[in-house]
């Protein structure tokens, strides 16, 4: 899924705190906000009721998301709001994926014990490096064969970047056992966007193409799923949604002094060395010139 701010990408802490009074949450400025009990569980000022499906999402992919602790604690997280949108989808708390964490995921481990030459039908999303590289994921589709299964289990990693990375490296003893990690498209060499560009973004992302454990898991389902464009649709819908209350509460950028600081020295750094450039191009013009006359004479 980006800056060491991952994957994930909700509450709002900037949202103004509604009048007091009837059961709710705790504001950070000690009034008390009154939560939806209809079925997002959010503060009533941000509810997205409307844009939840009314009946979870069937899918025949099995959804495994592990969930950073302390993104249980983030205002932006995705993954409460995905889980109440897919129906096959399953929360994990933890640092990493080990034996006994998931039933599901300890059969497929004893089952590609027992038969390791059977191709896994377990992939887990997160970019390739180097050292350990990931297929795109619909290029690993395309070579999937129907003659073992129909059915894929998708696991994603939610937390910042940093946290992710930490994540899938502690996991990989296990995962790398039955499941084959993919991506999607990414560019490494473009900056990623911020809410201010694009009306799926809560966050600042590393790179280009990376996005919310929310919109990631949608646009894996699209590829994965029969009617994956139908479904990765109303997702989006949804994100598009709580992205849209977060705009609401953004304050217009300022310039902070110390990056203006550091820009101004930058550009006069930048100004003497071109400087010393031009000074010594142009001593080495006269010294030519001088050269050609004496020659000449």
């Amino acid at each position: 899924m980006e800056s060491d701010e991952l994957i994930t990408l909700f509450d709002f802490s900037d949202a103004p705190p509604p009048p007091t009074g009837g059961d709710g949450d705790l504001h950070s400025t000690g009034v008390r906000r009154r939560m939806c009990t209809k079925g997002c569980d959010r503060p009533m000022n941000v509810c997205l009721c409307g844009s939840i499906p009314t009946e979870a999402i069937s899918t025949a992919t099995e959804v495994v998301v592990v969930h950073h602790p302390h993104e249980q604690r983030h205002k932006l997280a995705t993954v409460p709001v995905l889980s109440k949108c897919l129906r096959n989808c399953q929360t994990l708390v933890g640092r990493r994926l080990r034996r006994g964490d998931s039933s599901l995921l300890d059969s497929l481990y004893d089952a590609a014990v027992e038969n390791p030459n059977q191709p896994p039908r377990a992939i887990y999303l997160f970019p390739g490096t180097d050292s350990s590289p990931s297929i795109e994921i619909s290029k690993w589709q395309s070579s999937w064969s129907d003659n073992y299964t129909s059915t894929h289990v998708l696991i994603a990693f939610d937390g910042t970047w940093k946290h992710a990375k930490e994540m899938v490296r502690a996991s990989s003893p296990f995962l790398s056992k039955f499941a084959i990690r993919v991506c999607l498209d990414y560019d490494v060499m473009v900056d990623g966007g911020t809410t201010f560009d694009s009306d799926l973004i809560l966050r600042k992302e590393p790179f280009s193409g990376y996005m919310s454990t929310m919109e990631a898991v949608a646009r894996a389902l699209r590829v994965l799923e029969p009617n994956g464009v139908e479904i990765e649709g109303r997702l989006v819908e949804v994100l598009r949604a709580m992205v849209k209350f977060q705009a609401c509460y953004l304050k217009p950028m300022k310039p902070r002094p110390k990056l203006l600081k550091n820009v101004k020295a930058e550009e006069k750094k930048n100004q003497r060395t071109v400087e010393r450039t031009v000074g010594i191009f142009m001593s080495y013009a006269r010294y030519l010139l001088a050269w050609q006359q004496i020659v000449h004479w």
